[in-house]
């Protein structure tokens, strides 16, 4: 398996036994990292800390956890925990999560999620650089730094799918992090804004990690319905549905497969017969609900 993949958790585990084959798949496969998402069934970094206690030792990445549910300080410590419990490089990705979300954890949505972003960002990567923090910002705070602790490195990730947010990362993040997203919007939207933040403030753009659908086509299988069933969460949620539309996808709401088929269409070509899969996005693959793991190309 290339290096430049990785694999995303298929499911969401109670408990780290049930992860294992996945942790040990990354390790004999020698793909690049095991990835796991934020839910609400389990805390994703005890997971994957876990495993590392179990000998499953490998890199990791968060892709996303939510900022609306830990403080920007809680999130370097356990980025940095996790790191040093594996032995690896993380990469802890971060995002604001949707506005319902927002609501739902704050009582309110925030006015600005870009200014959120910069200021939870900032405040994450300072610590990890063993820096003095002092802000004052409009959603976090912080003035001080956290003990200086041996650990691998971890990358800072911010989730992105349209060019602001892009371009926050480009000033603020190491990694872009994508759900969703065809080839061509990558390389002709968010690559272009993750220069244009990064060359604003005079660092290296980012390199992008791209989570798309992956099904395997078995026979008698419907992949575009699978596909569909999938990613129907996200093809409701208004920020994708935006995202979507950008990049030239066609977004049902009453029929996920066709959103599916207008997404592979704008992706890669569309399967020529159901024994051939082809991925939605560039990088980085996600689970499908059919139980098999989903891999992720990097970007670099």
């Amino acid at each position: 398996m290339s290096r430049s993949v990785s694999v995303l958790l298929p499911i969401v585990p109670t408990r780290a036994e049930q992860a294992a084959p996945f942790a040990a798949f990354v390790q004999w496969r020698g793909a690049r990292a095991l990835w796991q998402g934020q839910v609400l069934l389990n805390e994703q970094h005890q997971i994957l800390a876990q495993l590392s206690g179990m000998g499953l030792r490998v890199p990791f990445g968060i892709g996303v956890s939510l900022m609306p549910l830990r403080h920007p300080v809680q999130a370097a410590i356990e980025a940095r925990t996790l790191a040093a419990a594996s032995g690896h490089p993380v990469t802890a990705g971060f995002g604001p999560g949707a506005r319902a979300f927002q609501a739902m954890a704050l009582g309110e949505p925030y006015k600005s999620p870009l200014t959120a972003c910069r200021e939870y960002l900032t405040i994450v990567r300072g610590l990890l650089d063993g820096d003095e923090v002092d802000q004052r910002g409009t959603y976090f705070s912080y003035s001080g730094s956290i003990p200086r602790s041996p650990a691998p490195p971890v990358e800072v990730g911010l989730g992105v799918l349209r060019p602001g947010m892009a371009r926050i990362a480009g000033e603020t993040a190491d990694v872009a992090i994508t759900w969703l997203t065809p080839p061509s919007y990558v390389r002709d939207v968010i690559v272009p804004a993750l220069r244009e933040g990064a060359e604003a403030v005079g660092r290296p753009a980012p390199r992008v990690v791209s989570i798309v659908p992956m099904a395997a086509a078995a026979d008698g299988r419907n992949t575009l319905a699978v596909l569909g069933a999938g990613s129907s969460d996200h093809f409701a949620a208004p920020h994708y549905r935006d995202m979507l539309t950008r990049a030239g996808v066609e977004v049902d709401g009453e029929d996920p497969s066709a959103t599916a088929e207008s997404l592979l269409a704008a992706g890669e070509p569309s399967p020529a017969t159901p024994r051939r899969w082809r991925p939605v996005s560039p990088r980085t693959t996600r689970r499908a609900p059919t139980r098999w793991s989903s891999t992720m190309p990097d970007w670099g």
